[in-house]
C-alpha cells in the first residue's frame, strides 16, 4: 500500500482509513469517506478506485501464510 501523496493531513488519513475499508469490502463506509475527501477539495484519480486496488490485494491476501505451526502446549 502506497502513502498518499498530500500535504494536508486530514485527507492523507481520510485516503489510509478508505484504504482499510476497500481492503475489508465496506463499500458502504468507502462512499462514506469519499464523500468527506470530495467536501475538501480531493479528487480521486484513477489510482485511488476501489477496484483496482481491491483485485490485486484482495487475492494476496485471501490465504494463509505457509509454514505456521500451531504453539505447542506447556506441560509444566
Amino acid at each position: 500500500m502506497a502513502e498518499p501523496q498530500t500535504e494536508d493531513p486530514m485527507i492523507a488519513a481520510l485516503l489510509r482509513e478508505r484504504d482499510g475499508y476497500v481492503q475489508r469490502g465496506m463499500d458502504d463506509r468507502v462512499a462514506q469517506v469519499d464523500e468527506q475527501l470530495a467536501l475538501r477539495g480531493y479528487e480521486a484519480s484513477e489510482d485511488d478506485s476501489e477496484t483496482s486496488k481491491e483485485d490485486g490485494e484482495a487475492d494476496a491476501r485471501s490465504q494463509p501464510p505457509k509454514g505456521r505451526r500451531t504453539a505447542r502446549k506447556s506441560t509444566t
